[in-house]
């Protein structure tokens, strides 16, 4: 009988390993060394293997856990401030965002890391003006990271529409500088890995986004670009340089293999598949677009094209949670309405995209993503005995999938595992107290309100007036 560190046994297993979804039933997970050995006969097992822990999960199925492709944890501080608005980055966000202090954003970006990993998210692509935090946190919960350090040059203040953006290259300069500081100290370091993020084309100079691809190929990872992210960014490179934002990539040379292209919101189908063909890979935020500008991204026509896509939560002032569930479900119905037709990216898709194909998009299918021996053993259960998940069919159609992406929530998911250690045990993280966290974030709301109000007001944004009007 040989050893190993545990034994997950389940009625349902969704590997992710094959074109589909990989289902197995009758069959153990044996993980050992924080990687999966091997599934076996269920009823052997017993006499095969002898584990550290046996996870008995008699009424569960269980699913690589999620890859969150894009996100901005430290922006939930400003959860629910920004919605309901055109010119949303200026006029929503900017107010609040120049009124948070690097607290406040640290404070809100573990509610936001807590909330991800409670809703079946085990990798998270987080990008952040400062990530040293992000790493620190992650590192207690056992979660997995995939960061980015946003920096840029556009001076940070409120724009009007039309008004170009101000560059101070010295501060894109630092930025890099921190980036590269970020990969040398976290990079393959416990569960983390760094990519590199400049904020987006139209936020610094073409010199420093050929500079920052080349430290991206000399140090094989991957550079996370918000890309023609919506029609702000298109005004400021066509005003520029000439040229809508996927052309004006594609001359500088910087649509390859090394690209995340984030939203790709502005984009018309060839545009994308203009992107997709280049060997790019792509992150789709369903709900924050579609709350942000009213737009479905075109990741139907980006897949069609051979590319590769994720889902992402993006950040709470827009989106509003983080929660991957949350997004499979929304970019299956938002497709559904968009080309009128119910056989568009179905249940099992999104739940690809949640999984194998999101960690072939952000460059770490080579260690999570699908439930193969010698990955890593990166899993959550899902409890099926949660009211979204009943009844269970499993003949003549299993129902699990469907039920998974179209009616659960989030709090169907019991137990999540990262490199073969339990993250969560019964809906309770392990590592970390998180009401300490919770608590923390309550004292902020009423400082950052002050401050922001008189530039708030000014403004006059769509929210401002809501207000006045005893709207909100």
């Amino acid at each position: 009988m040989k050893k190993v560190d545990m034994i997950v046994k389940a009625p349902h297993f969704y590997a992710m390993d094959d074109a589909g979804v990989g289902y197995k039933n009758g069959v153990a997970m044996i993980v050992d060394g924080g990687k999966i050995l091997e599934f076996c006969d269920a009823e052997a097992v017993d006499s095969l293997y002898e584990a550290q822990e046996v996870l008995s999960l008699d009424h569960h199925a269980i699913f690589p856990g999620f890859i969150d492709g894009h996100m901005h944890s430290e922006d939930n501080i400003l959860r629910g401030l920004a919605q309901d608005t055109n010119n949303w980055m200026m006029y929503g966000l900017q107010p609040f965002a120049n009124a948070m202090t690097a607290q406040d954003g640290q404070k809100g970006s573990c509610v936001a890391i807590i909330e991800a990993i409670k809703a079946g998210t085990t990798t998270l692509g987080d990008q952040n003006f400062e990530i040293d935090s992000i790493g620190d946190f992650l590192t207690k919960t056992g979660a997995r990271g995939n960061l980015t350090l946003m920096f840029r040059a556009a001076k940070k203040k409120v724009y009007n529409p039309g008004e170009l953006y101000e560059f101070d290259d010295a501060m894109g300069e630092e930025g890099l500088k921190e980036n590269i500081r970020m990969y040398d100290k976290w990079h393959n370091k416990g569960n983390i890995r760094i990519l590199f993020g400049p904020q987006g084309p139209d936020f610094i100079s073409p010199e420093m986004l050929l500079k920052t691809q080349k430290i991206v190929k000399e140090r094989k990872t991957k550079l996370h670009l918000h890309t023609q992210q919506g029609d702000r960014e298109t005004f400021q490179i066509v005003q520029r340089y000439g040229k809508r934002p996927v052309a004006f990539l594609k001359e500088l040379g910087l649509l390859d293999e090394s690209l995340i292209a984030i939203h790709l919101t502005d984009c018309n189908d060839e545009e994308a598949r203009v992107v997709a063909r280049s060997g790019a890979s792509m992150v789709v935020n369903p709900a924050s677009i579609g709350i942000i500008d009213g737009v479905v991204c075109p990741s139907v026509v980006f897949q069609e094209a051979g590319g590769s896509v994720a889902l992402g939560s993006d950040q709470a002032p827009g989106n509003n949670c983080h929660n991957i569930i949350h997004e499979m479900k929304n970019v299956c119905l938002f497709n559904k309405i968009k080309y009128a037709n119910p056989e568009v990216m179905p249940a099992w898709r999104a739940l690809r995209m949640a999984t194998i194909e999101g960690a072939k998009a952000v460059g770490v299918d080579d260690i999570v993503g699908s439930l193969e021996p010698g990955k890593q053993a990166d899993f959550i259960a899902v409890d099926l005995d949660f009211p979204s998940m009943l009844p269970v069919f499993t003949h003549p159609m299993r129902n699990i999938v469907p039920n998974l992406v179209y009616s659960a929530r989030g709090e169907e998911v019991s137990h999540s595992v990262v490199a073969g250690k339990l993250v969560m045990r019964d809906r309770k993280l392990v590592n970390i107290d998180e009401r300490e966290y919770i608590e923390a974030v309550k004292d902020c709301p009423e400082a950052i309100g002050k401050r922001a109000e008189k530039e708030f007001f000014a403004i006059n944004g769509t929210n401002a007036r809501f207000m006045k009007e005893g709207k909100l």
